[in-house]
């Protein structure tokens, strides 16, 4: 990587870190950069810096200081013991949101076990500062345990959180099967973190899912119907957002949240059009997919926020794709559209008979294809039907009874 496109990537990331910082209901009041060939090994920063950082502490009367990079247990004590300031990481803030924002009984406990994780390799010698788990960010910690005073009770309740978290994926895949039983076409709504996706969920569902200008704001996936042109209904789940550099944790911890997104049929990957990195945004989310195994599902590229760029000049790095804004209905309708052309292109046309007798057969084919046309014939007493079918689907069974080539 060029020098430039290092430098280009920090400031990014320090960004980042500042939307994160606003997320967690904080505000950064200054910033600090060194530029050394690695960070220093008591301290992250060099002690010049060290004493720069105390004097700002002083005098603006900051009262946390959060690192771009994780730090070790050593460093965040010895920094805490310089600066006599609470000092977290990336990780812990990324953490700290999660816990805040976790809804469901997995999301919670994946949470949990998420910050054990984090917090086990550096627990020596943090005893004050994690007994007293108080208000403010990067404080939520898993309950009032004191963490220091037995690592042997961490490691028994991490086995009794996946215990249960084995449950609830059971339970999880239950819902999953119950959703194959009743063959619906199903849709997964992904995307960088805060590049639209919740409202770009609402506005397709008409929900009204948790929607915010904030990082993360859905932990949880949600699951609507949604109805395309021809009237055919699809199931749309919203995902978390996804983010460069997740706490390693973290990505163990919310892997069976992002699981949702292998039963999809299509997935909708949301990008923030007017983000200044946007391929990085892009690249990150194409390696997770990959990662879940995911990658060979249909998509169609939604760049978002289009009212923030200039259209002209937009060059998509994907195909196919659509340019839109999630606050237009317009938009919506483009989306829904192309994501039935999607279906059609992937399903087999079909057309046939009905007579008026079958009415059930009528019903499903209703129910499960996408119908382009259904004409009565009196003379005939019954439907000229037509439209496309999931080849794979228990309704060909149905069609192959009535088709006509």
């Amino acid at each position: 990587m060029h020098q430039q496109d290092k430098e280009e990537k920090f400031y990014d990331s320090l960004q980042e870190l500042e939307a994160l910082v606003k997320t967690a209901q904080g505000a950064v009041v200054d910033k600090v950069v060194q530029k050394r060939p690695s960070p220093h090994r008591r301290y992250y920063v060099g002690e010049g810096k060290l004493e720069e950082m105390k004097t700002i502490i002083e005098e603006k009367e900051i009262e946390l200081v959060i690192a771009n990079e994780e730090l070790s247990g050593g460093q965040a004590r010895n920094l805490h013991e310089e600066l006599d300031v609470r000092v977290i990481d990336r990780s812990q803030l990324i953490l700290d949101i999660f816990a805040a924002r976790a809804r469901t009984k997995e999301g919670k406990l994946q949470v949990e076990l998420a910050q054990y994780t984090y917090m086990l390799p550096r627990l020596h010698g943090q005893g004050a500062a994690l007994s007293r788990l108080g208000g403010g960010i990067g404080t939520r910690g898993p309950g009032e345990t004191k963490l220091e005073s037995d690592r042997r009770h961490i490691r028994n309740r991490m086995d009794d959180i996946k215990r249960r978290l084995k449950q609830v994926v059971n339970q999880r895949e239950q819902y999953r099967e119950n959703r194959r039983k009743q063959q619906l076409f199903q849709v997964a709504v992904v995307g960088y973190t805060n590049a639209g996706k919740s409202t770009l969920f609402n506005n397709l569902s008409k929900s009204d899912s948790f929607q915010e200008d904030q990082l993360f704001a859905t932990l949880d996936p949600l699951s609507r119907k949604m109805k395309l042109p021809s009237h055919f209904e699809v199931l749309l789940t919203d995902t978390v957002g996804f983010i460069q550099d997740l706490p390693t944790a973290l990505i163990a911890a919310f892997r069976s949240t992002l699981e949702e997104v292998r039963e999809a049929d299509l997935i909708l990957h949301v990008i923030d059009a007017a983000a200044s990195n946007r391929d990085d945004h892009e690249r990150t989310v194409y390696h997770l997919l990959q990662e879940l195994a995911a990658d060979d599902i249909p998509m169609l590229t939604v760049y978002n926020k289009k009212d923030l760029i200039d259209e002209e000049h937009f060059v998509p790095s994907s195909f196919p794709y659509v340019l839109i804004s999630a606050l237009e209905d317009a938009s919506i309708h483009t989306i829904k559209q192309e994501t039935e052309k999607i279906m059609k292109e992937q399903w087999q046309y079909y057309r046939g008979f009905i007579p008026e007798e079958n009415a059930k057969s009528l019903a499903k084919i209703r129910q499960h294809t996408i119908l382009e046309k259904e004409e009565y014939h009196e003379t005939k007493e019954g439907y000229d039907v037509s439209g496309y079918v999931d080849p794979q689907h228990p309704v060909m069974k149905e069609i192959k009874e009535f088709h006509q080539e």
